[in-house]
């Protein structure tokens, strides 16, 4: 398994759907992955780390975690079938869930856990941006830097 990072979500134009854009903690590859406009907000408020005024299901699942003594130990995004993302929730107790990878990284920003990716999986779905590019993702870093949650419940 491959450790990632979560570098942010964007809304991709034309088509307005929103992805959570994964970077390798030790590789040059990115992992884009699309998710719903409700899961990216999930995943910006807490990159923003701007508690909402009454919790989310995903900050809620944390409290519950947290009043039953477990933790999410792991995030593992393990398969990538007919376009589709599949990742399991590795907690303290040993136990593993199947989830969906936005929800899984909604909930591992807010406890803190590891986000991991099969190698199968980056090989399959990974993109490397040439150097020529590089300008581009810091560009992506600054819009990221910028944008607030609300934006993506504006309609366009």
């Amino acid at each position: 398994m491959l450790q990632m990072e979560v570098v942010g979500v964007r809304v991709e134009m034309p088509t307005n759907q929103p992805i959570v854009l994964l970077k390798e903690a030790h590789g040059e590859r990115f992992l884009p992955i699309w998710i719903g406009m409700t899961e990216a907000t999930a995943i910006a408020l807490a990159q923003a780390e701007e508690p909402p005024p009454r919790p989310l299901t995903h900050d809620l699942f944390r409290d519950v975690l947290s009043a039953l003594g477990v933790g999410l130990r792991a995030v593992n995004i393990v398969a990538l079938r007919d376009g589709i993302f599949f990742a399991d929730l590795v907690f303290s107790n040993g136990v593993e869930v199947s989830a969906r990878p936005s929800d899984s990284i909604a909930l591992a920003l807010r406890t803190g856990a590891r986000i991991f990716a099969s190698e199968e999986v980056v090989q399959e779905a990974g993109v490397l941006i040439p150097d020529d590019q590089e300008d581009e993702v810091e560009k992506f870093r600054e819009f990221l830097d910028t944008i607030t949650p609300e934006d993506f419940g504006r309609a366009g």
